[in-house]
């Protein structure tokens, strides 16, 4: 499959553009070419490194949409086992833009939910790209119930341009749904983890994100409305996204300093996206930890601190 590169990646692209070139006549017999292959490849690496180590707030949205960035069924093939999908609401339908369900988290019961967003054109539009409807949020609801009925920590993966804005949603209640899902969140007596994985968008990600724990990958973005929407509203111009990016604080780094989010997740070089397998071992081995922590806290311990949490936001630097 042909890599989907960015373009500020440019520059890569034409170093590995290169290598494949070489290495194509070295395997034709050529010529050996293997002392320069490798310089360029060590070359390619820190180029790499160096670019993904001074991303502008616009590039890591850029990375944290990227199509080939791993997905909600990525981390649930790499990391739950036993994975039974649940679905429907029990009041309307089944959403397939939050997918959810049973599974062992490294042994562990959990049950597991988040946004999907698809691959590809029929995935996409199966999963309407990760943009839930309210019977997405109310299967989340029934989730979380069921969580808490049997004692078992949720695990969520937040990554949508946030709640799908249709005529239908509206009528049937998107406000109301998005509201009582989080709300159960911060009411939940099993621990809850949440991890933006991509692009966390407004109340559509935050009613998946009402957890103990808020972790975000390295180039990921959390924000109440898209760089474009904010450009739209503050200059009547969303072709001015980068600029908005650049002042709404968006990435993890600043939403860490202000108090948003809990930890950022390491990505490896390059994003998520250049080593999906390295990217969800990394998670796991997070998820694990903040698990076993939780785990000494009582379900009346869990909601005072997941409240706690959540009343911080906004007093962090004021004395």
């Amino acid at each position: 499959m042909m890599r989907h590169y960015l373009d500020f990646e440019r520059p890569i692209a034409d170093l590995e553009a290169k290598i494949e070139e070489l290495s194509a006549l070295s395997q034709s017999g050529g010529a050996n070419l293997e002392y320069e292959l490798q310089a360029l490849r060590d070359r390619t690496e820190v180029l790499r490194k160096d670019t993904y180590a001074r991303l502008e707030p616009w590039q890591k949205t850029m990375v944290a949409r990227h199509p080939e960035r791993p997905h909600l069924v990525d981390y649930i093939g790499g990391l739950i086992t036993e994975f039974v999908e649940l679905r429907g609401d029990r009041k309307f339908g089944d959403d397939q833009a939050i997918v959810g369900g049973l599974g062992r988290f490294r042994g562990q019961p959990v049950v597991v939910m988040g946004h999907e967003k698809g691959f590809d054109t029929a995935s996409r539009l199966k999963h309407n790209f990760g943009m839930a409807r309210p019977e997405g949020y109310r299967k989340a609801v029934r989730l979380m119930d069921m969580a808490e009925q049997y004692g078992l920590p949720v695990l969520t993966f937040v990554d949508t341009a946030g709640a799908y804005p249709g005529i239908g949603a509206e009528e049937r209640g998107q406000a109301e749904a998005i509201a009582r899902s989080t709300e159960r969140g911060l009411t939940l007596k099993t621990p809850m983890i949440a991890t933006v994985t991509g692009e966390g968008g407004s109340g559509g990600a935050i009613a998946l994100a009402a957890a103990n724990r808020v972790l975000i990958l390295e180039h990921s973005i959390y924000s109440v409305i898209s760089p474009e929407g904010a450009a739209s509203i503050l200059w009547k111009d969303g072709a001015r996204a980068k600029d908005a990016a650049d002042r709404m604080k968006i990435t993890a780094p600043d939403l860490l300093k202000l108090g948003i989010v809990d930890r950022i997740v390491e990505e490896p070089a390059g994003g998520a996206h250049s080593d999906r397998d390295a990217m969800i071992e990394a998670l796991g081995d997070v998820l694990e930890e903040e698990l076993k922590a939780l785990s000494f806290l009582s379900p009346e311990q869990l909601v005072d601190q997941r409240a706690k949490r959540f009343y911080d936001i906004g007093r962090v630097g004021l004395g």
